[in-house]
């Protein structure tokens, strides 16, 4: 395996523990916290919200830890769902909603900053975005 190689799997299952946990922690002991993180305007109760996320986080932190064919598909997946849950941070820094610690306008928007980050870790660490590039060359 090479160095990057080694880097890329190190970067997937970092990544897909800590969604193992925060999908751990949406269904036990932080429920409360990220119910007051989804927007009034989502349509869906929050607890419901809240549980549904958690169980799509720690399928996906599970997937990036074991899948080995469908690796790109996964990274896909899971850049898409950092993609689609981007809005509830958004409304947490315009309602000035505090929660784990982010209790100021300026942590809500640091916050903002990393979800991009996220994003493009679960491209690069299960090689989804060098495949994409890939089948574009040819």
């Amino acid at each position: 395996m090479t160095a990057t190689g080694r880097g890329r799997t190190i970067g997937r299952v970092l990544l897909g523990g800590f969604l193992v946990f925060a999908g751990t922690s949406h269904l036990t002991f932080a429920r409360q916290e990220f119910q007051a993180q989804v927007p009034e305007w989502f349509p869906v109760n929050d607890d419901a919200t809240v549980l549904g996320s958690g169980v799509v986080e720690i399928a996906l932190g599970s997937a990036l830890i074991a899948a080995r064919k469908r690796r790109g598909l996964v990274g896909w997946l899971a850049a898409a769902f950092f993609v689609a849950i981007f809005p509830g941070n958004i409304s947490q820094y315009v309602t000035h909603t505090d929660g784990f610690g982010l209790d100021t306008d300026t942590k809500r928007g640091v916050r903002l900053l990393f979800q991009p980050l996220l994003v493009l870790w679960a491209l690069w660490s299960t090689g989804a975005w060098a495949q994409y590039r890939k089948r574009r060359e040819q």
